[in-house]
């Protein structure tokens, strides 16, 4: 498999890319190949080989191992269903650092809204999730009016939604419906998550009511299928038999 050598992108970044596709399609799962193999499978210089690497290292999504060679460094969020829990707690049980980046905030007045949480106009916010600095998922909140404009009151960047509406707006989750699916990342997704276009995607979309039935937020996530997986615990007559991914 060659690189386009005509092309005006810098060989280190094509093969930067190729890294990152197969890493993605699971080709990659724990040790990748060595610069000498790189170099005879591309056709490129030690030198490429070497600044393509590096960038993934400092991107997080590589990490070099002294006399053992380069490893895939990215390691899936496992969030298990049937423990309703924020995307922040699932990513520190793993032992690594979350973070978030708000890129949207509107009310939006949607006909669609009315048949899915019987309101004519909710607040959304939109937010990028990372762990340990690597964007792994875009998150789209849907919140009704008076609930979000307490939200918006908040540094959004720092603080789990979950936390602000237990702790600070007393409003206690207590029950969601949870349907997940697969999906190709759009233009958008893709750029936002710095993955290749139509890169699979699990779409996870939640409803949470509170204690008494009311309508608290409708969440349509999107996760990197390479970072993020679901568990579940399945029983027959009572009796668990095991647990499943989702990914």
């Amino acid at each position: 498999m060659s690189l386009n050598y005509t092309n005006s992108i810098p060989l280190h970044i094509q093969l930067k890319k190729k890294i990152e596709e197969k890493i993605l399609n699971r080709e990659y799962t724990e040790k990748i190949p060595s610069e000498r193999e790189l170099m005879k499978e591309y056709y490129v210089s030690r030198s490429t080989v070497r600044k393509s690497i590096s960038q993934l290292v400092q991107e997080g999504i590589l990490e070099i191992k002294r006399g053992k060679g380069t490893f895939v460094a990215l390691k899936p969020i496992n969030d298990w269903l049937g423990n309703l829990s924020s995307t922040n707690e699932t990513i520190k049980k793993m032992g690594i650092e979350p973070d978030a980046k708000l890129i949207r905030t509107q009310i939006l007045n949607d006909d669609s809204l009315i048949k899915i949480i019987n309101l004519s106009e909710a607040y959304y916010f939109e937010r990028v999730r990372y762990a340990n600095k690597v964007p792994i998922g875009i998150e789209r909140h849907y919140y009704p009016i008076e609930i979000g404009k307490q939200l918006i009151k908040y540094d959004l960047n720092r603080v789990a939604f979950y936390d602000l509406l237990e702790k600070e707006l007393n409003i206690i989750a207590l029950e969601a419906e949870h349907e997940i699916y697969s999906v190709n990342a759009t233009k958008l997704d893709a750029k936002l998550l710095n993955i290749p276009v139509h890169s699979n995607l699990l779409h996870a979309k939640r409803k949470i009511t509170d204690i008494n039935g009311a309508f608290i937020e409708l969440e349509n996530a999107l996760y990197r299928a390479d970072m993020y997986s679901f568990k579940i615990n399945l029983s027959r007559n009572g009796n668990k038999v095991r647990n499943m991914n989702i990914n």
